[in-house]
């Protein structure tokens, strides 16, 4: 099976397993993990939208 995914979801995607990864083994409990996880999802969602649209901007 194939698929066929835009960059927005292949960006989508490697945050959600990069943040699951960062968060197993970055913190020592599960309650510290879960909120890691979540932050370091939202940098990537932040890195993702600000840098699309200064590339949009940018364009010209």
């Amino acid at each position: 099976m194939y698929l066929n995914l835009t960059h927005l979801e292949a960006a989508l995607l490697f945050a959600l397993f990069a943040s699951i990864v960062l968060g197993v083994i970055g913190r020592d409990s599960d309650k510290e993990r879960i909120r890691y996880g979540l932050g370091v999802f939202g940098y990537f969602m932040a890195a993702i939208f600000g840098l699309g649209w200064l590339m949009y901007l940018g364009h010209g």
